[in-house]
């Protein structure tokens, strides 16, 4: 079942970009238990839903602008020696962000980091009436978004626990049913002001059914808005189609922006006129922006939200990565080897003596099993794999085990490893070495024995 995923090699024609990126050797990765020969090898690295590994494009790009600032200094604003002047920067980037959010590039800014974007919006479309003031979410939203909602709703003299409203997975379950979803939007919606969810759980893994979704809430009158940290780049987005109201997102995960990149924002064309209320002089007209004038006049659309000019660097480093984006086919070629990808993985891990299914609870042994959904259309790169017997310690251990041998995830505590195989830079074959390391880890834990619960 697993060899059906896997390419041949003349038909895996996206492999070829692995090239573009920077992939850190095990002894980079501070490997310790791979043999000597290998150790100049590239690791396994599957943690591109935490960090994306370097393009080279964009260590390039960022090494021209340090190039420019040293030679050029303020000039390179009005007068670039290779035709990116500074002061029309994020306009490199916005039709790639259209492109991979599907939208119109007036409806995209390349902007801010993810959380200050998500506050932006929501004072824009957070709007509650005596009537309608409750926001839908997940309960295990990622900790910053809840942070965002929380402090916004106390700032307007709400109790976060009354107006929010938090999805769980009913009892046994890991993730939310789409049908438990749309139901509460319908009882609840005269009473909801906004819809928020991720677009891929950070958690889980779980692709929520945005189009559904999106199209429920507006049913009922609801605006909705969605955090893309770790759907964009990685599943295909439509959000004009879906009449989203807005969305935020990181650059770092799957669009290989570097630590801390440059975020973005969507604002649906429909809100182009909407009040700024957080004005800075880059959302102003940029004909006039230098000519200083005492006035607010917003960049119609979603650029009018602009505050400070973006830094440059940050902005380059982006551009490197979309363009290697763009040159292997764009989110539908990456979208198709990535199912093949997490395909393989699935199985292979599923082919492992070590494996149980999610719904079966009660293990001897040490053990694991996939909480991402089984499901292609409910997910995208990542799988979420948690270690029985949970609150044991198992799971420090075998990560700490693999990253020993070179093979690169990332934790969630208590008892989640999250591995991503991403398809412009990972291969089957880190595939292959991953599930047999993870294997070889295992069999160590379960050798050595796990602790009586405490």
């Amino acid at each position: 079942m697993a060899d059906a995923f896997k390419l041949a090699p003349e038909q895996d024609t996206l492999s070829k970009y692995r090239d573009e990126f920077v992939v850190p050797t095990f002894r980079q990765m501070k490997a310790s238990a791979v043999p000597a020969e290998i150790a100049d090898e590239p690791s396994t690295y599957l943690c591109g839903n935490s960090l994306g590994l370097l393009p080279k494009r964009s260590k390039k790009l960022v090494e021209e602008e340090l190039e420019v600032w040293g030679t050029r200094a303020v000039e390179g604003h009005f007068d670039h020696p290779l035709g990116r002047d500074w002061m029309y920067i994020a306009d490199q980037v916005h039709p790639h962000l259209a492109q991979i959010v599907g939208a119109s590039e007036s409806e995209v800014a390349c902007m801010g980091t993810l959380t200050a974007n998500l506050h932006l919006m929501l004072n824009a479309f957070y709007k509650p009436t005596a009537e309608r003031y409750k926001i839908l979410c997940e309960a295990k939203a990622f900790p910053s978004d809840q942070y965002a909602m929380a402090t916004q709703l106390t700032s307007r003299g709400y109790d976060p626990a009354v107006a929010i409203i938090a999805m769980t997975p009913r009892e046994g379950e890991h993730t939310l049913r789409t049908e438990d979803i749309l139901s509460t939007i319908e009882k609840e919606g005269s009473s909801i002001a906004l819809v928020l969810f991720a677009g891929v759980q950070f958690y889980t893994g779980q692709w929520f059914a945005m189009k559904e979704i999106t199209a429920a809430a507006k049913a009922q009158g609801c605006v909705c808005g969605w955090d893309l940290a770790h759907a964009v780049g990685n599943v295909p987005l439509s959000l004009h189609d879906w009449d989203v109201d807005f969305a935020v997102w990181c650059t770092y995960k799957y669009l290989n922006s570097g630590p801390g990149g440059i975020g973005g924002l969507f604002v649906h064309e429909r809100w182009a006129d909407l009040a700024v209320r957080e004005a800075g002089w880059w959302g102003h007209d940029p004909a006039t922006r230098f000519d200083m004038p005492p006035q607010f006049k917003a960049i119609r659309g979603a650029q009018g939200f602009q505050q400070s000019n973006p830094s440059v660097l940050a902005t380059v480093s982006l551009l490197g990565a979309l363009q290697v984006l763009a040159d292997a086919g764009g989110i539908p070629a990456v979208r198709a080897r990535s199912l093949r990808l997490t395909g393989y993985l699935e199985a292979l891990l599923q082919q492992s003596r070590f494996y149980v299914s999610p719904a079966q609870a009660d293990v001897e042994g040490v053990k694991m099993t996939i909480i991402t959904p089984a499901d292609p259309k409910q997910r995208g790169a990542q799988l979420s794999l948690v270690f029985l017997p949970t609150g044991r310690g198992v799971m420090p251990r075998v990560l700490k085990g693999l990253e020993a041998r070179g093979v690169i995830g990332d934790s969630r505590k208590p008892d989640v490893i999250r591995l991503a195989p991403v398809p412009l830079y990972n291969t089957f074959e880190d595939v292959e070495r991953a599930v047999k390391v993870l294997d070889e880890v295992l069999a160590e834990v379960e050798k050595e024995g796990v602790p009586p619960p405490s």
